[in-house]
């Protein structure tokens, strides 16, 4: 959809599983056998990433301050299934969260949310403004406040139906 470089870390999983849903178009790549290959998913996993998709991007709604068009399955519930083991690196006493089970999406993207919150950059990845896209991005401005995923497509589509409207 944008040329936006990916989300730090961990976050750059769930901006591509968000992402795997073109809303203008209707395709979802979670149907596809290298859409499921990118995501590490079998397509027994499906309806549970579809749903932890949905949820994801509920939440990056919320980050960009709109509220979620549709109702979805709290993040917070899916999330509370997802077995996480915190990890010392003896040699520098470095800690980390990761997955107890590597293969689960629900735990990769728990860890990878945990990670974010503490480096401080979960409530930058958002979801576009646009009704008719909803794409997940990173936002990198200085302010934080950023609203579409690519001013050039989705926030230049919104200013001309301002315009318009006047």
């Amino acid at each position: 959809m944008n040329a936006r470089s990916p989300a730090p870390g961990g976050l750059e999983l769930v901006e591509s599983l968000v992402n795997t849903l073109d809303l203008e178009s209707g395709a979802d790549a979670l149907d596809t056998p290298d859409g499921r290959a990118g995501l590490g998913l079998r397509e027994d996993e499906v309806p549970a990433a579809k749903e932890l998709r949905e949820s994801l991007r509920a939440a990056l709604l919320a980050h960009a301050g709109h509220p979620p068009h549709r109702t979805v399955t709290p993040l917070t519930e899916l999330l509370a299934a997802a077995p996480l083991r915190l990890t010392v690196d003896p040699a520098d006493g470095s800690a980390a969260l990761t997955a107890a089970d590597p293969r689960p999406l629900t735990s990769r993207v728990a860890a990878a949310v945990a990670e974010s919150l503490v480096a401080g950059t979960w409530t930058r990845l958002k979801a576009c403004e646009a009704a008719d896209c909803h794409w997940a991005y990173y936002d990198r401005s200085p302010a934080g406040r950023g609203r579409w995923c690519s001013m050039q497509v989705c926030g230049a589509r919104a200013k001309m139906r301002r315009y318009r409207a006047k």
